[in-house]
């Protein structure tokens, strides 16, 4: 079973930036991180877990949510199974939990679409992020 670990969640100040990590391990026999689309989800106080940006394996499909778009950007170094989430000019509103999860040869989903829960086979157990002054 794949094995999703984020890190790098925080309290930060309205305007602030983190850089949340997602490294991957236990590949199933014959995968290497380049087969997997990896997306990042969030889950706030009372609210239902939402998509946020997903990454094709290649990096050549990324799709963002149009809260995030211009502010998150997401990248992937397949060398170290790791995807990154630049997050810049926070807000409170972004406070949540962050998981991302793991969608084997979902590249084509990413470029059509939103990450959906239903996807994604494999998930990290979240990082907290807090945006508050």
């Amino acid at each position: 079973q794949l094995r999703l670990v984020e890190s790098g969640g925080g309290l930060v100040q309205p305007g602030g930036s983190l850089r949340l990590s997602c490294t991957a391990s236990r590949f199933s026999s014959g995968y290497t991180s380049a087969y997997y689309t990896i997306g990042w989800f969030r889950q706030a106080p009372g609210k239902e877990r939402e998509g946020v940006v997903c990454i094709s394996g290649s990096s050549s499909n990324t799709n963002y949510a149009d809260s995030v778009k211009g502010r998150f950007t997401i990248s992937r170094d397949n060398a170290k199974n790791t995807v990154y989430l630049q997050m810049n000019s926070l807000k409170p509103e972004d406070t949540a939990i962050y998981y991302c999860a793991a969608d084997l040869l979902g590249g084509s989903r990413c470029r059509t679409g939103l990450p959906d829960m239903n996807d994604y086979e494999s998930w990290g157990e979240g990082t907290q992020v807090t945006v508050s002054s």
